[in-house]
């Protein structure tokens, strides 16, 4: 099993990283513009190896790709240096989409006249949108983006620690954009069987209170990390490795990722069984009026950002 990472800076190296613990994969690459920063990564990992699994890792240049079954995207500008760290900002990551369109014009065809079969895996900030610019790039539809799998877990995270309960028992997703208009399934989300709803009501606490806490805590986390250690990395390291290792490996697991979904139009996150080929189909969980109106405004802000920033490419 091979895979690729093209871009190591904080979550190319925390997704190389979380690659070799999870001990799933047996040959990884790094491809950095700046070759040395990848080759001190991979020489840095590998006197690491002999206590994990055994894995080839090693610096590469595009043509090394060649083989890969997965090649994750982590290249480009990130949320600190774009300027995309401001909480009263509507755009959140979208601010950043300009900047890294410019860099996937650059490496998505080098991908794919290197590893013309592989299925890639975007990790850059917005994903949503550069799924859409990477899948015209490469001129086909094996294209998938990290998503909302990655606030799906700090939702279930947030939700546990105020329930008190292991997050890990908890039942909840965030569809639609990675970003300001992201969309939390209340009225699914559930523990043990039993709705969260029910569950705050029977602690007497204030519903409305408790939602807009923790939605803020969730919308938010990037920019409350981002502030304490300069970059969000190692939650979305951790996510991408699994992503990655679930399509090497044809698992067929069900997670929210995001994908072109010809309904909304435009590239988007919602629970999708994922395969050795992507997305292998996108799933339709319930939702109340409002969540559905709150998707397809979320659908809608997508859309308008592809047209401000790549509609004129």
């Amino acid at each position: 099993m091979k895979i690729g990472i093209v871009g190591i800076g904080a979550v190319g190296a925390a997704t190389a990283m979380a690659i070799v613990l999870r001990g799933r994969v047996r040959q990884l690459i790094l491809v950095n513009r700046n070759r040395s920063r990848a080759k001190g990564v991979a020489t840095d990992m590998r006197y690491g190896v002999p206590l994990s699994r055994p894995i080839a890792i090693a610096d590469g240049d595009y043509s090394d790709l060649a083989g890969a079954a997965v090649v994750i995207v982590a290249a480009g500008v990130n949320e600190k240096a774009g300027g995309a760290t401001n909480r009263n900002d509507p755009a959140g990551r979208l601010r950043l989409l300009g900047s890294n369109v410019k860099v996937y014009e650059e490496i998505i065809p080098r991908i794919v006249t290197a590893a013309p079969n592989a299925v890639m895996l975007i990790a850059t900030d917005p994903p949503d949108p550069l799924v859409d610019v990477a899948r015209r790039l490469a001129k086909h539809e094996r294209v998938l983006g990290t998503g909302t799998y990655l606030d799906s877990l700090r939702f279930r995270v947030h939700l546990g620690q105020r329930l008190g309960v292991n997050a890990s028992s908890v039942n909840a997703y965030v569809v639609g954009e990675h970003g300001t208009s992201s969309v939390f399934l209340w009225s699914t989300a559930t523990v043990g069987g039993t709705g969260v709803e029910q569950m705050i009501a029977n602690r007497g606490l204030a519903f409305d209170e408790f939602r807009r806490a923790v939605e803020r805590e969730v919308r938010y986390a990037n920019i409350s990390i981002i502030e304490g250690i300069g970059a969000s990395q190692y939650g979305i390291g951790v996510v991408a490795a699994r992503i990655a290792e679930v399509v090497a490996a044809d698992e067929q697991a069900v997670f929210p990722v995001g994908s072109y979904i010809a309904r909304y139009g435009v590239a988007l996150s919602l629970p999708s069984v994922v395969g050795c080929d992507g997305v292998r189909e996108v799933l339709s969980p319930e939702m109340s009026n409002d969540e559905a109106r709150a998707v397809e405004r979320s659908a809608e802000t997508l859309r308008s950002a592809l047209a401000t920033y790549v509609g004129a490419r």
